[in-house]
Protein backbone atom coordinates (compact mmCIF):
# COMPACT_ATOMS: atom_id res chain seq x y z
CA UNK A 1 0.00 0.00 0.00
CA UNK A 2 1.18 3.49 -0.75
CA UNK A 3 1.94 5.63 2.25
CA UNK A 4 1.76 9.42 2.44
CA UNK A 5 5.53 9.46 2.92
CA UNK A 6 6.06 7.59 -0.38
CA UNK A 7 3.41 8.76 -2.85
CA UNK A 8 2.97 6.65 -5.93
CA UNK A 9 2.51 8.06 -9.40
CA UNK A 10 0.23 6.61 -12.00
CA UNK A 11 -3.44 5.94 -12.32
CA UNK A 12 -5.57 5.56 -9.22
CA UNK A 13 -9.05 4.11 -9.63
CA UNK A 14 -10.57 6.72 -7.35
CA UNK A 15 -8.76 9.77 -8.69
CA UNK A 16 -11.16 10.30 -11.59
CA UNK A 17 -14.06 9.80 -9.17
CA UNK A 18 -12.69 12.41 -6.76
CA UNK A 19 -11.99 14.85 -9.59
CA UNK A 20 -15.58 14.46 -10.85
CA UNK A 21 -17.20 15.27 -7.49
CA UNK A 22 -18.86 18.58 -6.81
CA UNK A 23 -16.89 20.87 -4.50
CA UNK A 24 -19.30 20.08 -1.65
CA UNK A 25 -19.05 16.32 -2.16
CA UNK A 26 -15.26 16.47 -2.44
CA UNK A 27 -15.06 18.36 0.85
CA UNK A 28 -17.29 15.71 2.49
CA UNK A 29 -15.02 12.92 1.20
CA UNK A 30 -11.87 14.71 2.38
CA UNK A 31 -13.38 15.43 5.82
CA UNK A 32 -13.57 11.66 6.36
CA UNK A 33 -9.79 11.62 6.11
CA UNK A 34 -9.05 14.59 8.37
CA UNK A 35 -11.88 16.63 9.82
CA UNK A 36 -10.05 19.95 9.90
CA UNK A 37 -11.88 22.62 7.91
CA UNK A 38 -8.73 24.48 6.86
CA UNK A 39 -7.13 21.26 5.59
CA UNK A 40 -10.27 20.18 3.75
CA UNK A 41 -10.62 23.59 2.07
CA UNK A 42 -6.93 23.81 1.15
CA UNK A 43 -6.86 20.35 -0.43
CA UNK A 44 -10.24 20.73 -2.15
CA UNK A 45 -9.19 24.09 -3.63
CA UNK A 46 -6.48 22.32 -5.63
CA UNK A 47 -8.90 20.00 -7.46
CA UNK A 48 -8.87 18.64 -10.05
CA UNK A 49 -5.73 16.69 -9.22
CA UNK A 50 -3.44 15.76 -12.11
CA UNK A 51 -2.28 12.55 -10.45
CA UNK A 52 -2.18 10.55 -7.26
CA UNK A 53 1.28 11.75 -6.19
CA UNK A 54 0.29 15.41 -6.46
CA UNK A 55 -2.85 14.88 -4.36
CA UNK A 56 -1.02 12.89 -1.68
CA UNK A 57 1.85 15.37 -1.47
CA UNK A 58 -0.50 18.33 -1.25
CA UNK A 59 -2.64 16.71 1.43
CA UNK A 60 0.44 15.75 3.41
CA UNK A 61 1.88 19.24 3.17
CA UNK A 62 -1.33 20.88 4.34
CA UNK A 63 -1.65 18.33 7.18
CA UNK A 64 1.81 19.24 8.45
CA UNK A 65 0.46 22.72 9.21
CA UNK A 66 -2.33 21.51 11.53
CA UNK A 67 -2.50 23.75 14.61
CA UNK A 68 -3.01 22.77 18.24
CA UNK A 69 -6.61 24.02 18.09
CA UNK A 70 -7.24 21.97 14.95
CA UNK A 71 -5.75 18.90 16.64
CA UNK A 72 -8.16 19.33 19.56
CA UNK A 73 -11.10 19.66 17.19
CA UNK A 74 -10.09 16.63 15.12
CA UNK A 75 -9.66 14.46 18.23
CA UNK A 76 -13.38 14.78 18.92
CA UNK A 77 -14.09 12.52 15.90
CA UNK A 78 -11.74 9.71 16.88
CA UNK A 79 -12.70 6.92 19.27
CA UNK A 80 -10.31 5.77 21.96
CA UNK A 81 -8.05 2.88 21.02
CA UNK A 82 -9.95 -0.26 21.97
CA UNK A 83 -13.39 1.33 21.55
CA UNK A 84 -15.37 0.59 18.41
CA UNK A 85 -16.30 3.58 16.31
CA UNK A 86 -20.06 3.88 16.14
CA UNK A 87 -22.07 4.32 12.99
CA UNK A 88 -22.32 2.77 9.58
CA UNK A 89 -20.43 5.45 7.63
CA UNK A 90 -17.14 5.15 5.83
CA UNK A 91 -15.15 6.96 8.51
CA UNK A 92 -16.47 4.66 11.28
CA UNK A 93 -15.70 1.59 9.17
CA UNK A 94 -12.18 2.84 8.51
CA UNK A 95 -11.64 3.47 12.20
CA UNK A 96 -12.77 -0.04 13.12
CA UNK A 97 -10.43 -1.50 10.50
CA UNK A 98 -7.50 0.63 11.62
CA UNK A 99 -7.88 -0.62 15.18
CA UNK A 100 -8.62 -4.24 14.32
CA UNK A 101 -5.13 -5.53 15.14
CA UNK A 102 -5.37 -4.10 18.67
CA UNK A 103 -7.99 -6.61 19.83
CA UNK A 104 -7.19 -9.39 17.34
CA UNK A 105 -5.03 -11.37 19.76
CA UNK A 106 -7.11 -12.99 22.46
CA UNK A 107 -4.48 -15.07 24.27
CA UNK A 108 -4.00 -14.40 27.98
CA UNK A 109 -0.88 -12.28 27.52
CA UNK A 110 -2.54 -10.07 24.91
CA UNK A 111 -5.62 -9.60 27.07
CA UNK A 112 -3.33 -8.52 29.94
CA UNK A 113 -1.55 -6.07 27.63
CA UNK A 114 -4.93 -4.62 26.62
CA UNK A 115 -5.89 -4.17 30.29
CA UNK A 116 -2.58 -2.43 31.03
CA UNK A 117 -3.12 -0.31 27.94
CA UNK A 118 -6.53 0.81 29.25
CA UNK A 119 -4.92 1.89 32.52
CA UNK A 120 -2.11 3.76 30.72
CA UNK A 121 -4.67 5.36 28.39
CA UNK A 122 -6.55 6.78 31.40
CA UNK A 123 -3.26 8.11 32.76
CA UNK A 124 -2.56 9.73 29.39
CA UNK A 125 -5.99 11.38 29.33
CA UNK A 126 -5.49 12.75 32.84
CA UNK A 127 -2.04 14.07 31.95
CA UNK A 128 -2.90 15.65 28.59
CA UNK A 129 -6.66 16.26 28.83
CA UNK A 130 -7.35 14.50 25.52
CA UNK A 131 -7.61 11.00 24.13
CA UNK A 132 -4.48 9.14 23.08
CA UNK A 133 -4.40 9.16 19.31
CA UNK A 134 -2.09 7.04 17.21
CA UNK A 135 -2.09 5.70 13.68
CA UNK A 136 -3.02 2.19 14.83
CA UNK A 137 -3.33 0.57 11.43
CA UNK A 138 -1.70 -2.86 11.53
CA UNK A 139 -0.13 -2.34 14.96
CA UNK A 140 -0.50 -4.86 17.77
CA UNK A 141 -1.60 -4.10 21.31
CA UNK A 142 1.99 -4.54 22.48
CA UNK A 143 3.29 -1.99 19.94
CA UNK A 144 0.59 0.50 20.87
CA UNK A 145 1.27 0.05 24.59
CA UNK A 146 4.99 0.74 24.07
CA UNK A 147 4.14 3.87 22.06
CA UNK A 148 1.65 5.09 24.67
CA UNK A 149 4.02 4.56 27.60
CA UNK A 150 6.80 6.36 25.74
CA UNK A 151 4.56 9.32 24.98
CA UNK A 152 3.63 9.76 28.65
CA UNK A 153 7.07 11.36 29.10
CA UNK A 154 6.30 14.11 26.57
CA UNK A 155 5.55 17.66 27.61
CA UNK A 156 2.29 19.19 26.32
CA UNK A 157 3.82 20.96 23.31
CA UNK A 158 5.74 17.87 22.21
CA UNK A 159 2.66 15.69 22.56
CA UNK A 160 0.52 18.07 20.52
CA UNK A 161 3.13 17.89 17.76
CA UNK A 162 3.13 14.08 17.95
CA UNK A 163 -0.67 13.95 17.79
CA UNK A 164 -0.64 16.30 14.80
CA UNK A 165 1.78 13.97 13.05
CA UNK A 166 -0.40 10.95 13.89
CA UNK A 167 -3.44 12.76 12.44
CA UNK A 168 -1.41 13.46 9.30
CA UNK A 169 -0.50 9.77 8.97
CA UNK A 170 -4.13 8.70 9.48
CA UNK A 171 -5.28 11.25 6.90
CA UNK A 172 -2.74 9.94 4.41
CA UNK A 173 -3.81 6.33 4.87
CA UNK A 174 -7.46 7.28 4.52
CA UNK A 175 -6.80 9.36 1.44
CA UNK A 176 -5.12 6.33 -0.14
CA UNK A 177 -8.32 4.39 0.64
CA UNK A 178 -10.32 7.05 -1.20
CA UNK A 179 -7.97 6.75 -4.15
CA UNK A 180 -8.40 2.99 -4.19
CA UNK A 181 -12.18 3.34 -4.19
CA UNK A 182 -13.42 3.18 -7.77
CA UNK A 183 -17.14 2.95 -6.89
Amino acid sequence: MTTPEEPESGPAPGLARLNALSAEDLRAELAQCLDVDRWVEAVASEAPFPDRATLLASADGHARAVTADEVASALARHPRIGEKAEGAGTEAAWSRGEQSAFAADTDDASVRVQRIFSYAQREYEERFGQIYLVCASGRSSRELLADLVGRLDNDRATELAVVGDELRRIAGLRLVKLLEDSR
